[in-house]
């Protein structure tokens, strides 16, 4: 089986660009199950119901998510009855939703897992312990050739390394995302995990992560709080293609960037 995984979508444009563009990669690529980030989808911050539909309309089989995933607030009542829609498995116990899903997908499953990052981001639970914990708990739903991808939402380059180690050749993959720009380090890892630091984003390229360029600048220079909204233009599609091995670890991971518009 081969897995697709999209980059952190970000507000319309990125929104327009996987409608356009998924069908063709799906096909191009021949990849049997797609999972997408989403936690930027409704105009740069959170995500909403119809967001999520409209991903799931266009192919997308499990949504993750970040430390945007309350921006919008009706998500702390939907996430729940949300099945494939995960958010942090380290955050607090009280947090509504699940940190993982199991998805069949003809004859394999495949579990996705979602965690997010501590350093230089809000205070959460401890990424690695929880890592551990949440996959003994999917063991029980999963057989030796099924699949595991984890989507490490983080800041910090060092950080995400350490993860990919921490569970090589117990997943089949390690995907980061956050910083919505790609990385060269796709690779695949010595114990057979799938690694890279960064997928990049779905969104507007001539932009600052995706927000207008000129008003993210000039906040920077300035010093006052100007609010920038989502960036107008071609949008690209940044994606990692990931070949499910027999023994549920990665023989193949190569990045993928096309442009739409």
């Amino acid at each position: 089986m081969k897995i697709l995984f999209l980059g952190d979508v970000f507000a319309k444009p990125g929104m327009l660009a996987v409608k356009a563009m998924l069908p063709r990669l799906v096909k191009e690529t021949g990849a049997g199950f797609v999972i997408a980030n989403g936690e930027n989808t409704a105009s740069g911050y959170g995500l909403t119901v119809d967001t999520v539909r409209d991903l799931f309309d266009c192919g997308v089989d499990v949504v993750t998510t970040g430390n945007h995933v309350w921006d919008k607030r009706e998500m702390l009542t939907y996430i729940e009855r949300m099945q494939r829609v995960v958010r942090p498995a380290n955050f607090t116990p009280e947090a509504p939703g699940r940190g993982w899903c199991v998805v069949e997908k003809g004859a394999r499953k495949v579990g996705v897992l979602n965690l997010v990052g501590r350093v230089f981001m809000d205070p959460v639970q401890c990424p690695f312990r929880a890592a551990d914990v949440e996959l003994e708990a999917m063991a029980g739903m999963l057989g030796t050739g099924d699949g595991i991808i984890v989507d490490f939402h983080a800041e910090a380059t060092s950080e995400k390394q350490a993860m990919g180690h921490h569970l090589d050749g117990r997943v089949t993959a390690v995907v980061g995302t956050h910083t919505h720009v790609a990385t060269a380090d796709a690779q695949v890892l010595p114990g057979g995990t799938g690694y890279i630091t960064d997928v990049g984003m779905t969104g507007v390229t001539d932009s600052v992560i995706g927000l207008d360029r000129g008003k993210v600048t000039n906040r920077f220079i300035t010093r006052l709080p100007e609010k920038a909204g989502p960036a107008k233009g071609k949008a690209s599609v940044n994606a990692v293609l990931l070949h499910l091995a027999d023994n549920g670890l990665c023989s193949n991971i190569r990045r993928i960037e096309m442009v739409h518009g």
